[in-house]
């Protein structure tokens, strides 16, 4: 899972905006201002019950990363994590 989801700078982070554009999903901003060092994405290509294959890009590490438990959710009140 990707880390961004904890970060304190989930919400105004390019990075993490363009992770959301590779999945295709509403963005937390709409014109991120921060940028990450050194993030690392790994991208997976899964195939889903479909039988269709996706990409998953997931953060996994960054220079930048501050820990703030829940921040994704902070964001997104009564919206379920993506996974």
């Amino acid at each position: 899972m990707c880390i961004c989801i904890n970060c304190r700078w989930v919400d105004r982070c390019i990075t993490y905006h363009d992770v959301e554009n590779n999945h295709g999903v509403d963005h937390i901003c709409d014109l991120p201002d921060f940028k990450a060092k050194k993030p690392f994405i790994h991208v997976n290509i899964v195939k889903d019950n479909n039988g269709d294959y996706k990409t998953d890009w997931d953060v996994q590490s960054c220079e930048s990363f501050e820990n703030e438990f829940g921040k994704w959710s902070k964001c997104n009140p009564g919206m379920e994590l993506p996974v």
